[in-house]
């Protein structure tokens, strides 16, 4: 099996994280990894990236999302829809970028989880009121990713989700 057949394959989602801090320099490289995701059309890329480790700003959005709170760090992904090329599938681009810092953790030895926040338009106001951008137009949080390194029993391994009923060849 390949490095990356080996990462994709033990992803899972941690929700348990160790009492250790992740370094500036990993949460650069899984945010690289966002922004490599394909962007739609002409490389849109309506993705910004809002890092946050302050304790009370994870409380916050953990009122909102509760296995944020007690992450070391949490990512909130941020469409720019003005610069999406699609204004109405930018879902799809941040969705990409998601999965690519998802699998980058994996391969720096941490754990993810991806809180959903989008498309629901409560949620998605009362994150970006927390972040900040609650008053720029044409900005949406889409979701937050923690990161950190999985707590003992939350290990990235392989669990076998293939299920051969749902392939359809030709016609559904």
């Amino acid at each position: 099996m390949s490095d990356f057949e080996e990462i994709i394959n033990t992803r899972r989602s941690i929700r348990e994280y160790a009492d250790r801090e992740v370094s500036d320099e990993d949460i650069i490289k899984i945010i690289r990894a966002g922004m490599q995701a394909p962007g739609s059309r002409l490389n849109a890329e309506p993705w910004e990236f809002v890092i946050v480790r302050d304790k009370e700003t994870l409380a916050k959005l953990g009122e909102i999302k509760p296995r944020v709170t007690n992450a070391p760090v949490a990512i909130v992904l941020v469409a720019n829809i003005e610069r999406a090329f699609y204004k109405t599938v930018w879902q799809q681009d941040m969705g990409a970028a998601a999965e690519n810092m998802l699998l980058e953790a994996v391969n720096l030895g941490l754990g993810g989880l991806w809180n959903g926040v989008a498309p629901e338009e409560e949620r998605m106001a009362a994150i970006g009121k927390i972040i900040g951008i609650d008053d720029i137009t044409d900005t949406k949080p889409y979701c937050i990713i923690t990161i950190g390194y999985p707590a003992e029993g939350w290990e990235n391994k392989f669990m076998d989700k293939f299920d051969e009923t749902r392939i359809h060849y030709e016609k559904y």
